[in-house]
């Protein structure tokens, strides 16, 4: 039970509870509860999500619309639905807990730059540790979706308004991508990441989070703001 309430600390006391699970080295549960949030939020949304206003619109984007049959169309929006619920089934079971693993490595590499040492199992912890919120997250969509009858992608995006992006009217394209980057959950998570690395590492809790939000700015200045921008977005 201990391995349990443990890293569930960190949510009434994030400093004390983060240093201790990080010590602890418990990694295992905070990723189960990861797995297990994300693949229910990823089953919900499959089972109440409206594919075909999205199939439509994809068809008719790249002109296959024309001369296709009901049937066929019928056909492709079951598809498409069965790809929604086996793809959020997957990203809780495996894409999560390996998104994990490449946080702790780069965590090891930053110990490394930093001449911080730190056994892996401990920055593991952190990594873990840190995605909590973000289990969260996906639990509060989770009941959310169970409440709504039907959900077409936009109406999912705006579900749980947790980013500046649902706040903030009358944005530019690029604009909207940064303040989809300002999010409470993602930056929750940031400061627990830099907790985490602080308790793992010894370097000061203030340095520590600094830093983590300083490669959270990295990351999302590129894959958040960046690469979508190159995908013809001003």
């Amino acid at each position: 039970m201990t391995s349990l309430v443990q890293p569930a600390r960190v949510f009434v006391d994030p400093f004390e509870g983060t240093r201790a699970a990080v010590e602890a080295r418990r990694w295992v549960w905070p990723l189960l509860i990861l797995a297990l949030c994300v693949s229910a939020s990823g089953t919900l949304y499959s089972l109440r999500w409206d594919a075909a206003p999205d199939v439509i619109r994809e068809l008719q984007a790249t002109g296959e619309m024309n001369g296709l049959s009901e049937a066929d169309l019928t056909d492709k929006i079951q598809t498409a639905s069965r790809k929604a619920l086996v793809g959020g089934i997957a990203k809780g079971v495996f894409v999560m807990p390996l998104m994990a693993l490449l946080l702790a490595c780069v965590l090891w590499v930053v110990s490394w730059l930093f001449d911080r040492p730190s056994p892996f199992e401990r920055l593991l912890s952190a990594a873990a540790l840190a995605l909590l919120p973000i289990a969260l997250y996906h639990l509060i969509f989770t009941v959310c979706a169970a409440a709504q009858h039907t959900l077409t992608s936009a109406r999912a995006l705006q579900l749980v308004p947790s980013h500046l992006g649902v706040v903030l009217q009358g944005l530019s394209p690029k604009m909207v991508r940064v303040a989809t980057a300002v999010d409470f959950f993602n930056l929750w998570s940031v400061v627990l990441l830099g907790l985490g690395f602080s308790a793992a590492t010894g370097m000061s809790r203030g340095r520590a989070v600094l830093l983590t939000v300083v490669m959270y700015a990295m990351y999302a200045g590129v894959v958040m703001i960046g690469l979508p921008g190159m995908g013809g977005g001003r």
